[in-house]
């Protein structure tokens, strides 16, 4: 098992866990982000994928997916459950993800952020910078309430996110705050939804 912080006490949860994330769907979960996809097909990373339901759906799209995530437990119920997909399954954790050396045109943050301290993430958001290809996107959910199957969450902030990516030259190009939760018994958990765009390269 992963001994990754941020994934605390999932190790006590796997098979609900999966179950329920492989329930959900990528078109209802990340329907604010749908129109920033790039053109099919692009080449997308989907960091901290869990399960793999958003990095399959993306694959079926017609991306070139590369999916990181530290829980190998998860990569394993991916892998089974999405025996034929097309998706390059890694076993890695930001901030660094020290594996990933690809140029990405997009890059999915669901339901990661909460698990990351507020170091972490500008740390995250610095390595995405490096990752993002001229123009490139990356979207973000975060989510705020109280811990789920995961006990080592921290408070999450849209216009604090802005800020840090905007320092080091991202543009938020979306933002929408306060939307439920998609599972039923979890109506005091809230979600903001971010999308930030990487700088233009000069032609």
């Amino acid at each position: 098992m992963t001994t990754v912080r941020g994934s605390e006490g999932y190790e006590r949860s796997i098979e609900r866990f999966v179950a329920l994330s492989q329930s959900l769907s990528f078109k209802d979960v990340c329907r604010d982000f749908l129109t920033f996809l790039p053109g099919s097909p692009g080449h997308v990373l989907d960091a901290g994928s869990g399960a793999g339901q958003n990095a399959a759906a993306l694959a079926a799209m017609g991306h070139q997916v590369v999916a990181v995530e530290p829980v190998e437990a998860f990569l394993e119920a991916a892998k089974k459950t999405y025996r034929d997909s097309t998706v390059d399954w890694v076993n890695d954790s930001l901030p660094g993800i020290d594996s990933i050396h690809s140029e990405f045109d997009f890059i999915l943050v669901d339901g990661v952020w909460h698990h990351l301290t507020e170091e972490e993430r500008r740390l995250t958001l610095v390595r995405f910078s490096d990752l993002l290809g001229s123009g490139g996107r990356c979207a973000l959910s975060l989510r705020n309430g109280p811990p789920g199957l995961g006990t080592c969450v921290y408070p999450t902030s849209a216009s604090d996110t802005i800020r840090d990516a905007e320092a080091i030259g991202f543009e938020a190009v979306y933002l929408v705050e306060d939307q439920p939760s998609l599972l039923s018994g979890k109506e005091d958990v809230r979600w903001s939804r971010v999308v930030l765009q990487a700088r233009e390269s000069p032609a």
